[in-house]
């Protein structure tokens, strides 16, 4: 069952049309994937969240003011879905993250493999796991904010919905706001599809004027939702 997933996995992710998402990534800091996962796949990964022995923390964000709602940050011993994800991901990701780099003039530190870049991690003493899984009830949200957890930051990252819109769940669409040079901020709000990705910036992101590129800074966040229950999976590339 692993090896069928992750011969379909870097299929799905491999045949991609990687042209057209890095030119949304360039335009709106964000892109929809083909699907990743199918609904049975969905399911069993959303069912995993009452599996605290898999879990470093749980993070109630009414209490810290992120929001409502709930989140578990996976240990290191992941899910093979999830490991399996990540690495089909990771070297696509890649080459937008070096691209961006270029054009901001910033040093591009990440190897050709994910587990170069995680030891990378581990070295700078950001050790934790970064892999969250996500539960919203109805009345939850979460406030627009940066996965930034130290100095070692991969700047792109995947959030994956794993329940049905409009079905199991309604409202709860994805939120990225992006500060725009000397003007108002951008919204961008998007309703993942079970299975889906939704590739976007960790920070920011090129944005073309007229001296050549600047940075343009964006933070990302959940609407409320307003009935039901959502599930979602965010693979982060850097650890914590």
């Amino acid at each position: 069952m692993t090896t069928d997933f992750a011969t379909r996995t870097r299929n799905s992710v491999d045949t991609a049309d990687w042209t057209a998402l890095s030119t949304e990534l360039d335009a709106y800091g964000c892109a929809l994937t083909p699907q990743l996962l199918t609904p049975a796949e969905c399911r069993e990964l959303a069912r995993l969240y009452d599996r605290e022995d898999l879990f470093r923390t749980t993070v109630d964000m009414a209490r810290h003011r992120f929001g409502s709602g709930q989140y578990r940050y996976f240990t290191h011993q992941l899910p093979d879905s999830v490991s399996i994800l990540r690495e089909a991901l990771y070297p696509r990701l890649l080459v937008v993250a070096r691209a961006w780099a270029e054009k901001l003039r910033r040093p591009a530190p990440w190897p050709d493999t994910l587990q170069e870049w995680t030891a990378m991690c581990h070295d700078a003493g950001q050790a934790k796991s970064s892999q969250i899984l996500l539960r919203y009830q109805a009345g939850d949200w979460n406030a627009l904010h940066r996965d930034i957890f130290g100095e070692m930051v991969f700047p792109l990252q995947v959030v994956i919905g794993l329940d049905e819109p409009g079905v199991d769940y309604t409202g709860g669409e994805f939120l990225l706001v992006e500060q725009r040079p000397r003007a108002q901020s951008r919204g961008t709000t998007t309703v993942l599809a079970q299975g889906h990705g939704l590739i976007f910036t960790s920070r920011d992101r090129p944005v073309a004027s007229a001296r050549g590129f600047s940075t343009g800074p964006v933070r990302h966040g959940v609407s409320v939702v307003r009935s039901g229950r959502r599930h979602a999976l965010g693979l982060v590339f850097h650890d914590a």
